[in-house]
């Protein structure tokens, strides 16, 4: 088989190829990231309680000697009390 315009036919396939620029330019603009004094106080309260630990072992040991020893002594009407208190916090603060 024998192909006369060879050239001919390869110009087509030329003319499918994307050329590459040599030369790339840079953006003049560069991106930046800017915090609000909100984010900044977040970022500093969550540091903050990240320092703090867990459990708060003054508390948790007292309550536990007297546990222990059968001196602790929980009212009903105060911890109800608390339980209320602390819906109605919530409450408020969804609203």
């Amino acid at each position: 088989m024998r192909i006369e315009a060879y050239s001919q036919v390869n110009s087509i396939y030329k003319a499918d190829t994307v050329k590459k620029s040599k030369e790339t330019k840079r953006a003049g603009v560069s991106d930046q990231v800017v915090i609000s004094s909100a984010g900044k106080d977040y970022q500093a309260a969550k540091a903050a309680i990240a320092k703090q630990p867990d459990i708060r072992t003054n508390l948790t040991e007292s309550i536990k000697s007297r546990v222990d020893n059968g001196s602790y002594q929980v009212s009903g009407n105060d911890f109800a009390n608390k339980v209320l208190e602390k819906y109605q916090s919530m409450m408020l603060y969804n609203e």
